[in-house]
């Protein structure tokens, strides 16, 4: 029988029995019940409020970080940390990444680091850190477009509804800013980021990545973390900081981003998803948008406007409407024979 593996390793991942770290699908493991008692539900907790609420708050965090700290100076700092804690604690459990896997981290950490989150940190200087949230919730958009357009899934009609949905919400968001300069260049500039992180979401798979979630992470981070510091130095912001009058507020900020933007809320999301269903887990792309215009709203002061309400809306019922044309499309690849999965398994091994 012929598989068609690119699609069908999409539609396990859609369908729930393949997650995607990092950018690489991999087989959900079928661990057994969890014991559910007080102290397990109270770790429970603990992690979705950190995947919902840290992962939301990074972006105001990065607003107070750039106040004071050059953009990809900021971003290289802390990835080079985040980066090098992960690669760390990997390597005491036994990880030794290969010279293959440095090459496909320094594809991934091209998209994912340098490109996603170098505009993100660069355009929070302009852009509210709530806006720049919502922007970054078109990746599932972008996703379902390049994969569609690299034959690895279909677009079915409640996600056609999706995307028209989401192209409305980020006509509203863009609109006003047509006439502010720095303001729209910033919004498309996270919009560019976005795009990136998706592309790299797609091609991914398709690189030798390691097996092991940790140094998977690690290895992509540290390669975009030194990009991200070369660009910083080739641009002069190196030479443009001002140690000396760098605020604590962005000092705080920097210090937050590393510790739980990246390394906490990595372990608790890792963690998660060998206790949840990976849908469960997936519901912080609908909090964190919220999370971050809330923040923005209530600490830094941005406007909550009836636009920024609309569009808010706009996107997240994208998403929803995107989620669930998937799990259509999905459906029939769920009900293939087992001697399928256990062939994809094989073949995404080998991938790594």
């Amino acid at each position: 029988m012929t598989i068609d593996r690119p699609a069908q390793i999409m539609a396990l991942i859609r369908s729930g029995k393949m997650i995607n770290i990092g950018g690489r699908p991999v087989i959900v493991p079928r661990s057994s019940a969890t014991p559910h008692d007080r102290g397990h539900a109270i770790k429970m907790a603990l992690a979705f409020a950190a995947i919902y609420v840290i992962w939301g708050s990074t972006y105001l965090a990065i607003r107070y970080a750039v106040e004071t700290i050059p953009p990809l100076v900021t971003a290289g700092i802390r990835h080079t940390m985040a980066g090098g804690i992960m690669l760390a604690w990997a390597w005491a459990r036994g990880f030794r990444p290969t010279r293959q896997q440095w090459l496909s981290g320094l594809a991934v950490g091209a998209l994912f680091f340098f490109v996603g989150h170098g505009t993100l940190h660069w355009a929070e200087q302009y852009v509210g850190s709530g806006l720049a949230a919502l922007l970054i919730a078109t990746e599932p958009m972008f996703i379902l477009v390049l994969g569609w357009l690299m034959g690895q899934q279909k677009i079915s009609r409640l996600s056609t509804l999706g995307l028209a949905l989401g192209v409305a919400g980020v006509a509203v968001l863009t609109g006003a800013e047509l006439n502010k300069g720095a303001s729209l260049l910033g919004l498309l500039t996270v919009l560019l980021g976005s795009l990136s992180w998706s592309a790299g979401v797609v091609i991914s798979p398709r690189l030798k990545l390691p097996s092991d979630a940790l140094g998977r992470t690690a290895l992509p981070t540290l390669c975009g973390a030194a990009m991200l510091l070369i660009a910083a130095g080739m641009s002069g912001e190196f030479q443009a900081t001002h140690w000396a009058s760098i605020s604590m507020r962005s000092i705080l900020g920097l210090a937050y981003l590393i510790t739980f933007g990246s390394v906490v809320a990595f372990t608790a999301y890792t963690w998660l998803l060998q206790q949840c269903p990976p849908a469960l887990v997936a519901t912080h792309t609908y909090a964190n948008p919220v999370v971050a215009v809330l923040l923005g709203w209530l600490l830094a002061g941005e406007p909550l406007t009836l636009r920024v309400v609309l569009a808010s809306v706009a996107i997240l019922g994208a998403i929803v409407l995107i989620r669930r044309g998937e799990r259509a499309v999905a459906r029939p690849a769920a009900h293939e024979p087992r001697a399928v999965e256990g062939e994809l398994a094989a073949a995404v091994r080998r991938v790594s």
